[in-house]
């Protein structure tokens, strides 16, 4: 993907012409850890689709093509139900539509907790058929193992502890974790077992505050928090959350708009103009 390319945006698919806009890479997402808040934080958002990616990617320095797509694109109730296809073909199209973000793509529950080797295989397969620049997976201490075999073949790999959403039955819940001491040294321990087995950065999800500060000063690899510290040494979201796509969202979230109210009042606004004959106007017909 050396390739550089811009968009032509006056269209609404990817249409890329030559121009020269490089792609952040790996090695310089690596580069952003902070020091006592010094370094410069790092952007992340959730991107599904080609489009989507088109109007993130200039504001962004990851885009993570999560695994809540299942979620937010196909409304299943918890994230295990997503499948590599599903992740290989929204990957794609994120790809497709950046050219500066490092693109990175869950690997699906059930997809490489059998073995590192397993591991390599689907994420392999992920990286050739998205040209996507790194993969993320769940799990501490227990995932150290299989985050140094990908790294050591060329993978980069993102870590995620704390919260772990494909863990959903056995954790019981969403909750916000780290509230006993004896979770707080479990999820800090994991923290750290990924972070020296190689991840390139490390999702810190839904645990209380103290416990986020602590992992981002324990690990020397950046921390990118959702639900954890300003002192993180990056943010993410779910787009559509903090797009107001949805009537609930967690705690953590901001609203930096209330998208889904205009695109419903858009809807009515259409449907009125179709019911009283006023669409299509003289403007969109061909004469």
């Amino acid at each position: 993907m050396s390739t550089t390319f811009t968009l032509d945006t006056s269209t609404s698919r990817a249409h890329p012409v030559p121009e020269p806009v490089r792609r952040l890479t790996v090695p310089a997402i690596s580069k952003r850890k902070g020091k006592d808040g010094a370094g410069e934080p790092i952007v992340m958002l959730t991107a599904y689709t080609a489009r989507m990616a088109q109007l993130l990617d200039p504001h962004c320095d990851l885009l993570l093509v999560g695994d809540s797509l299942g979620q937010v694109i196909y409304g299943l109730d918890t994230t295990v139900k997503v499948t590599i296809d599903m992740m290989i073909a929204h990957g794609a199209a994120v790809v497709r539509g950046s050219y500066r973000s490092v693109v990175v793509i869950d690997l699906p529950f059930g997809s490489y907790e059998e073995s590192p080797e397993a591991a390599f295989r689907t994420a392999s397969r992920v990286m050739q058929e998205t040209g996507a620049a790194a993969v993320k997976l769940e799990g501490g201490a227990v995932m150290a193992p299989t985050v140094r075999f990908l790294s050591e073949r060329g993978i980069p790999v993102m870590a995620h502890v704390g919260l772990t959403p494909q863990a959903v039955n056995a954790l019981g819940g969403y909750g916000a974790r780290g509230r006993s001491e004896a979770e707080q040294a479990k999820i800090l321990a994991d923290a750290k077992a990924v972070a020296d087995a190689g991840c390139f950065a490390l999702v810190v999800e839904g645990v209380v505050e103290p416990l986020a500060r602590a992992i981002t000063e324990a690990v020397a690899c950046p921390t990118i928090g959702i639900g954890a510290s300003p002192a993180c040494d990056g943010q993410v979201l779910v787009v559509d959350d903090m797009l107001g796509m949805f009537e609930r969202v967690p705690r953590f979230v901001e609203r930096f708009d209330d998208l889904a109210a205009r695109i419903s009042d858009a809807a009515s606004r259409y449907a009125g103009a179709v019911r009283e004959r006023r669409f299509p106007g003289d403007a969109q017909l061909y004469r």
